[in-house]
C-alpha cells in the first residue's frame, strides 16, 4: 500500500531475537517493580449556582491540555446537559424522571432516591477506578446541585467513605464569591463549609469561584483579620448580625487551617494555585487521614475476630457434653482453631482416627486364631450341657 506521499512506508529494522527478549524482560521487570500509584479523588461540592459543573469542566480541560486525562464521574441525575465528557454518568444507570413517577417524589426526593439506587452498585464504580489507576492520575466527581442531598444523605456518606478508604480523597467546596460580599452570606457559606469538613473528615479546600467578577481578597482579609470583619458587620442592622458576630469568634480555629484558592472557572485563572493546594491536601491525607482509616479498619477487624472467638467458645461450651471434655482430646489446640461447621464435621473423623489408631496397635496379632481360640471352649461347654440335658430327659428314673 502506498503512503500519503506516494511512496511505500519504510519499516524499521527488526532487532535480533536476543535483544527483543532482553527488552521484554527489562520492561516486565520495570513494570513489576513499580507499584501503581492510586489516583486522587476530588469530590466537588457547592451550593446551587456556585459554578461546580463549570469548575469541573475547566479542571477536565486543563488536565487534558497537560496530557493527563482525568477519570470524570457525574453524580447529578437531574442535570440536562453535561459540558464535559463523563466516564461514568449516573443518568446511564438511573432514570431520574422515572424514579419520580414510580415513587411519587418531588425533585429533591427523586435525587436522593436516585443516589441511593446508584450507591447500591458503587462497588462496581470502585472496580472501574482501580482498573484505570494507571491511566488517570485524578478522579473528579461532580455532585448534585442540591448540596444537602449529597452531604447529609446515607448514599453520600457511603460514596465518600468508600472512596476515602481506598484512595487519597479531597473535598473541594466551591463558593460563589460574588454572592458572598455580604458578611452574613459569607458567614453562612463558612458555616456550611465547616459542617461539611466535620461531616466528611477529609482534607478540605475552599474554592472561591467567579473571581473574574470580583476579587476574593476581601474574603481572605475577613478570614485573617477579625476587626475588619466586625467593621463590615457594623453596617448590618438585622438581628442576624449579632449571631454572625458571635460565630465569627468560633470559626477562628477553622480559618487558621483552611486552604483557600481564588479561581475563575470561566477564564481558567487560579488553577495552578489550586493544584498546589491539592498536592498539599494529598500529603495531609497520607500523613493524618490514612493512618486514622487504617486504625479504624484494624479496630473493626479485631472486633470481628473477637466476636468470632466468643462465638466459638460458646459453641465449645454448648458441645461440651457431646465432645471430649476439657483438653484431653489430642490435637485440641488445632481443632479449636476450626470453625463451628468444621468442628461438627470433624467429630466423627477424630473418633474414627482414634479407632484406627487402636486397631493399628494390634496389627501383629492373628485375629482369626484369637477368635477360634475363644469360640472352641465355649462350643465345647455348650455341647456338654446339651448332652447332659438329653441324658436326663431320656432317663427320667435316674
Amino acid at each position: 500500500m502506498a503512503g500519503c506521499c506516494g511512496t511505500a512506508p519504510r519499516r524499521p529494522p527488526r532487532a535480533p531475537e536476543g535483544q527483543v527478549g532482553v527488552g521484554k524482560m527489562a520492561a516486565a521487570s520495570g513494570l513489576s517493580a513499580a507499584p501503581p500509584v492510586p489516583p486522587v479523588c476530588v469530590l466537588v461540592l457547592g451550593m446551587a449556582g456556585s459554578g461546580k459543573t463549570t469548575f469541573v469542566q475547566r479542571l477536565a480541560a486543563h488536565l487534558h491540555g497537560q496530557r493527563c486525562p482525568p477519570y470524570v464521574i457525574n453524580l447529578d441525575p437531574a442535570v440536562h446537559d453535561l459540558p464535559f465528557p463523563a466516564n461514568i454518568d449516573i443518568r446511564d444507570t438511573v432514570k431520574y424522571k422515572e424514579v419520580m413517577k414510580q415513587y411519587g417524589l418531588g425533585p429533591n426526593g427523586g435525587i436522593v432516591t436516585s443516589l441511593n439506587l446508584f450507591a447500591t452498585r458503587f462497588d462496581q464504580v470502585m472496580k472501574f477506578i482501580e482498573k484505570r489507576q494507571n491511566a488517570s492520575k485524578y478522579v473528579i466527581i461532580d455532585t448534585p446541585g442540591q448540596i444537602e442531598v449529597f452531604t447529609w444523605s446515607a448514599s453520600g456518606t457511603i460514596i465518600t467513605e468508600a472512596l476515602a478508604s481506598s484512595f487519597p480523597s479531597v473535598v473541594v467546596y466551591v463558593m460563589d464569591t460574588s454572592r458572598s460580599t455580604n458578611p452574613i452570606t459569607f458567614m453562612s457559606n463558612m458555616l456550611y463549609a465547616c459542617s461539611i469538613l466535620y461531616k466528611t473528615k477529609l482534607p478540605f479546600i475552599v474554592v472561591m469561584n467567579k473571581t473574574d467578577i470580583i476579587d476574593h481578597s476581601f474574603a481572605i482579609e475577613w478570614m485573617q483579620d477579625f476587626e475588619t470583619f466586625q467593621d463590615a458587620l457594623n453596617q448590618e442592622t438585622s438581628y442576624v448580625s449579632n449571631l454572625t458576630r458571635s460565630m465569627s469568634l468560633v470559626l477562628d480555629e477553622f480559618y487558621s487551617s483552611l486552604k483557600v484558592v481564588g479561581v475563575s472557572a470561566v477564564l481558567g485563572t487560579g488553577l495552578d494555585d489550586f493544584f498546589l493546594q491539592l498536592s498539599k491536601a494529598v500529603d495531609e491525607y497520607e500523613r493524618e487521614y490514612r493512618p486514622e482509616y487504617e486504625r479504624l479498619r484494624n479496630t473493626l477487624e479485631k472486633a470481628q475476630n473477637k466476636q468470632k472467638r466468643e462465638q466459638l467458645e460458646h459453641l465449645w461450651k454448648d458441645m461440651g457434653s457431646v465432645c471430649v471434655q476439657g483438653n484431653t482430646l489430642p490435637g485440641y489446640d488445632d481443632a479449636s482453631a476450626m470453625g463451628p461447621s468444621e468442628l461438627i464435621l470433624t467429630r466423627g473423623t477424630l473418633e474414627e482416627e482414634e479407632e484406627e489408631e487402636g486397631e493399628s496397635d494390634t496389627d501383629d496379632i492373628d485375629h482369626e486364631v484369637t477368635e477360634e481360640s475363644h469360640e472352641e471352649p465355649a462350643f465345647r461347654n455348650f455341647m456338654q450341657e446339651m448332652q447332659m440335658k438329653y441324658q436326663r430327659s431320656s432317663n427320667p428314673n435316674e
